[in-house]
């Protein structure tokens, strides 16, 4: 049972997330999403909502949870993956090709990528007062950094996030994500900082020395 909460929430207590935060969380989401991929598994409705830390620790492992709208994907006689037709997902985090009903499993990726916007800034990249107006804005395909929020967000973040709300031909996988220099350089304390947990771990499990 996850016992720490959403992300959602942790979004809205924190107002947003370091890039280091962020590129530590987005690390968990987009691993789980290629677990998925890797298995012909397309969640379809990957929000913040649905991302669940497992224990209240600030270093908690996260879990995906609602899979009722996800689809496995099998293939042809010719070996090619059919693609989905059904519109599925949430608005803010839906891709344009969901709703033309036409797409694959990077569907999820373009979802990855409003789930970062948000993370960095607090809101998503495509908004409005209703459902209809936000598909508009979602199949326009256009966001912006512009605003006071984004002047200290770095190029690397920024480049990370346009190229995975794009065109699907030109999406990254959850896999060439993992391997951006972004995510590269803002995980590389946390490696690290693991292991020097282990070391103080292991020297917790040492016995005493008796006096001499």
């Amino acid at each position: 049972m996850c016992k720490g909460g959403e992300v959602f929430d942790m979004i809205l207590e924190k107002g947003h997330f370091s890039e280091v935060e962020a590129a530590k969380l987005f690390r968990q989401i987009l691993r789980g999403i290629n677990y998925c991929h890797s298995h012909n598994i397309a969640h379809r409705d990957l929000k913040p909502e649905n991302f669940l830390y497992e224990t209240t620790e600030e270093d908690s492992d996260m879990k995906i949870i609602d899979f009722g709208l996800s689809k496995i994907l099998l293939p042809e006689k010719n070996g090619k993956i059919v693609k989905m037709q059904t519109k599925a997902g949430t608005p803010y985090y839906i891709s344009p090709e969901v709703i033309a009903g036409n797409y694959d499993k990077s569907c999820d990726m373009w979802s990855a990528g409003c789930i970062l916007y948000t993370l960095l800034v607090g809101y998503p990249p495509f908004c409005g007062d209703s459902m209809e107006e936000v598909f508009a804005e979602v199949v326009k395909g256009k966001y912006d950094f512009d605003g006071p929020e984004w002047r200290h967000i770095s190029a690397d973040a920024k480049d990370l996030i346009s190229k995975l709300i794009v065109k699907p031909e030109r999406r990254l996988t959850a896999e060439e994500a993992l391997d951006h220099r972004w995510m590269k350089k803002n995980c590389k304390d946390q490696a690290l900082s693991r292991e020097n947990r282990q070391r103080f771990e292991s020297v917790g499990r040492l016995p005493k020395l008796n006096k001499m």
